[in-house]
């Protein structure tokens, strides 16, 4: 295993952590499933690629007994109309903006130990210079059953990973340019949006997006994950972290919409990989918005994580193809999960928004 030492430091940082087993089982305690209530029309002028989400008030988070804590309470909220993209955006539409601006991603750069210790403890030791080389985490499983609590038991610190080069050096892109690009970090999100004239979303308006018009849904398409055995979205079939089954027809990326769009006409809402939002995660913000714990204080972190004190953290939503019934169940609207805004991995992308006019989120109270 390479650079043990900058694996064990970028593996407490990163949004795995917060990822912890799960069996599915049926939902209890629904929310009201009526449809959803729309404000704005849609603007005359259209965005080529995008789809118009009307905005309106809908449940967001969820009340479902097996739900993680982050996503409860069910709180009602209201988003103003947006254009959202029809799909992630992938490694031909990133290589064109590489190209046409020369830019260069995190995962590229040598790794900044002033910026890398803020999100560790303290005392943390300074790894030796030539540890601190550019890489990503990818996911390397074990041929063999494993203890799902150590999760450094399937992802690893790769050096040369990046959206290029997925898996690390000798890997490539060509013949995926449909595919999500992945290895993205948060300021690699915002470059590529401020080049295209986009944003990234809000976490509410994801989930408004998400869940097609629908309340109360345990998926982006109703309460079944494979309605009548029919796959709708790219996930792990089998038992994780060692036995992907690929009946969805992938092990890995698809390239996206190959599965079928909600009702809403947007791909790889669930699934396929996890998709940056413009928000700090907060392990208690529907919690806080539903008066059930204090709201944070000016000046204090915007990221709150127990499980991970130190981090600085963006919301992620919609699950990724390593998500599992037996681990990790977050191909769910209402799933959220925080990842460390200064780094990527192998199923992390994102999607773009734009406003036709300003943007305007509140609470309903």
């Amino acid at each position: 295993m390479k650079n043990p030492l900058i694996q064990f430091l970028l593996i407490v940082s990163f949004f795995i952590s917060s990822c912890d087993s799960s069996k599915e089982s049926k939902k209890e305690n629904q929310e009201d499933s009526a449809q959803i209530t729309f404000s704005n029309p849609e603007p005359p002028i259209k965005e080529p690629g995008m789809i118009w989400i009307p905005g309106g008030k809908f449940t967001m988070g969820t009340n479902e007994a097996d739900a993680y804590q982050a996503e409860k309470p069910a709180v009602e909220v209201e988003v103003k109309g947006y254009w959202i993209d029809t799909h992630e955006v992938t490694n031909g539409e990133f290589a064109a903006f590489v190209e046409s601006t020369g830019y260069v991603t995190v995962a590229e750069r040598k790794p900044d130990w002033e910026e890398l210790k803020k999100q560790l403890p303290p005392d943390t030791p300074k790894p030796d210079d030539s540890i601190l080389v550019p890489g990503s985490m990818v996911f390397s499983p074990l041929p063999y059953p494993v203890p799902t609590d150590d999760i450094s038991l399937w992802w690893k610190w790769v050096d040369g990973a990046n959206w290029k080069h997925p898996e690390g050096p000798g890997s490539s892109i060509e013949g995926k340019e449909n595919h999500p690009v992945v290895h993205i970090a948060f300021e690699d999100a915002e470059s590529y949006a401020k080049w295209v004239g986009k944003r990234l979303p809000t976490e509410f308006e994801w989930e408004f997006a998400a869940r097609g018009g629908m309340n109360g849904k345990r998926f982006a398409w109703g309460d079944e994950l494979t309605p009548n055995g029919q796959y709708l979205a790219n996930t792990f079939q089998g038992v994780f972290p060692h036995q992907n089954e690929g009946t969805d027809g992938y092990l890995g990326t698809a390239p996206v919409g190959t599965f079928a769009p909600n009702s809403f006409g947007l791909y790889d809402m669930i699934g396929n990989v996890w998709e940056l939002t413009a928000d700090w995660y907060d392990a208690l913000k529907y919690a806080r918005l539903a008066g059930q714990a204090p709201k944070l204080d000016a000046g204090m972190n915007p990221c709150y994580n127990p499980d991970n004190p130190y981090a600085m953290e963006r919301v992620m939503k919609g699950g990724s193809y390593l998500c599992a019934a037996n681990y990790c169940v977050n191909y769910r609207p209402s799933a959220r999960q925080g990842t460390a805004y200064d780094s990527g991995t192998s199923n992390v992308g994102f999607r773009l928004v734009k406003d036709p006019t300003e943007k305007s989120i509140s609470l309903n109270q």
